[in-house]
């Protein structure tokens, strides 16, 4: 085959899928999108986008990503590590950039360039990247951008870890309950992504010269970018921003690609026929093998029962309880027989104390007549 065949990156990361057809060096499609946990599903969609913009074409295809090998053994394509495909496209766009700072759905990467390629990523916990930022855009009832926004206007920056979402909710919830501008909270956010990825990752090697971001937290977000700055200071001169930063992987890849040619509707049917993907390593006993096993769970797990009844028959004195945890909030109702008459379980909205109002206003509203409101 000729070596003017259009090249096909595919990048399958965590969260989003994206692809990349190149002509030479130009690239004449591109897609980013979520997958939203289908990895198969979204790629046969994007397959079909792709070929209904080159219906006639064969395309020499190279598939990246930490969520691309699986998928690159259904469709029978090349396989390119991540980080390869990354430094191919910065070898080939970018030379003059010293070090490569990546932020993925659940990953973060430093790789420094010079003298020669060294790459740092994080384990398997998904601190301080973009699943972590959509958690704290979600907890202040926004998204990432929302966030971005929000940042935009900060005047004081909080410590907040970042290397847990459920510690980083134990910094937030507190400042949220306590009135702290959300603009200072966003900014708080990106400030301690960027502490956690510099620390966590360069462990004391210095990050100097030209620093190159990548990803797509890093290119949708420029408050984002701006924390990054702030971290690392006078050490670094410049800084490059891509306009295809999100799709810099995918680039890689594509240049990356060779092997024979293949058809879009080829790759579509071999993805569309492939049997789900083995699993290398031993996996864990289902919890329930079939429906007798079922039947018997059910069985033995409705014998103990809590009494249920209903706030409109309650009697004589009731007791209310609530549990306002970090995120939700919880009520219960009982009465002196240890009944259940009432329950809730919510989100707390950002303001348990402000829920709990709503909840006692719901109860005491609630409570039939006669009921013995001294002691309720």
């Amino acid at each position: 085959m000729s070596d003017d065949a259009l090249r096909l990156g595919l990048d399958v990361g965590s969260t989003t899928v994206k692809a990349v057809v190149m002509d030479g060096g130009r690239i004449v499609f591109s897609d980013y999108r979520r997958h939203n946990a289908d990895v198969r599903g979204e790629m046969k969609r994007l397959l079909l986008d792709i070929r209904n913009r080159f219906p006639d074409d064969v395309l020499k295809v190279a598939m990246t990503g930490s969520g691309g090998l699986g998928v690159a053994r259904m469709m029978g394509v090349d396989f390119q590590q991540e980080v390869i495909a990354a430094t191919a496209a910065i070898e080939r766009l970018n030379p003059e950039a010293d070090v490569v700072i990546e932020l993925g759905g659940e990953d973060a990467k430093i790789t420094y360039l010079h003298p020669t390629p060294e790459q740092r990523m994080n384990g398997s916990c998904a601190g301080g990247t973009g699943a972590f930022i959509d958690q704290m855009a979600t907890l202040m009832h926004t998204d990432a951008p929302g966030l971005n926004e929000l940042a935009a206007r900060f005047d004081h920056l909080y410590p907040i870890a970042s290397r847990c979402g459920v510690f980083a909710k134990t910094d937030v919830q507190p400042l949220l309950n306590q009135g702290a501008a959300h603009s200072d909270i966003a900014a708080s956010v990106f400030q301690a992504v960027a502490t956690q990825t510099v620390a966590g990752l360069a462990c004391g090697r210095p990050i100097r010269g030209k620093v190159i971001f990548l990803g797509g937290p890093l290119h949708f977000l420029p408050e984002l970018r701006a924390a990054f700055r702030r971290v690392l200071g006078d050490h670094v001169h410049d800084y490059i921003t891509p306009d295809d930063a999100q799709l810099y992987v995918a680039i890689g890849a594509a240049f990356l690609a060779g092997g024979p040619t293949l058809s879009l509707p080829h790759l579509a049917a071999e993805l569309d026929s492939a049997n789900e993907v083995s699993v290398a390593s031993k996996t864990m006993r289902p919890l329930l093998l079939d429906d007798a096993e079922r039947a018997e769970f059910l069985e033995r797990h409705s014998r103990a029962t809590v009494p249920q009844g209903e706030m409109a028959d309650a009697k004589g004195h009731l007791y209310l309880g609530i549990d306002a945890g970090s995120t939700t909030i919880k009520s219960v109702v009982i009465d002196d027989e240890g009944t259940i008459v009432h329950s809730s379980y919510g989100s707390n909205q950002g303001d348990p104390v402000a829920a709990a109002v709503g909840i006692a206003r719901t109860v005491l509203g609630a409570l039939p007549a006669g009921a013995n409101l001294a002691r309720a």
